[in-house]
């Protein structure tokens, strides 16, 4: 099977399966995946959070989502216990595709990495 079509399953099968556990089944775009990354990432799950928090997230999640592709190192955990990542490498440019399965395969990744899907 190619790799592009295992992908496009393993990806809706894990939204179906995020959305159902997340939000009652509506489909969960791919930023909302992106902030549960984050809060799984932070390990904060009760706290509320406000929206520079939500973004703060979210940059944790992409850090943490590219760091396998070598565009991001894990540095230390302040003293708040939220995770900062040091660039290794520039991120290329990249069309607005490339750039959607890029997070896509790093998503699935992620949660394949997690046993949460397989």
């Amino acid at each position: 099977m190619s790799r592009d079509i295992k992908l496009k399953e393993r990806w809706n099968d894990l939204v179906e399966q995020l959305s159902d556990q997340f939000a009652d089944g509506d489909p969960l775009e791919i930023d909302a995946i992106i902030y549960l990354v984050g809060v799984q990432e932070l390990g904060q799950y009760h706290k509320k959070f406000k929206k520079n928090d939500k973004l703060d997230l979210m940059h944790i999640a992409i850090c943490r989502l590219l760091e396998p592709y070598g565009y991001y190192e894990f540095d230390f955990f302040d003293e708040d216990g939220w995770p900062h990542y040091t660039i290794k490498e520039e991120l290329p440019p990249l069309k607005a595709g490339e750039q959607s399965v890029l997070m896509k395969e790093a998503i699935v990744g992620y949660f394949l990495e997690k046993n949460y899907i397989n």
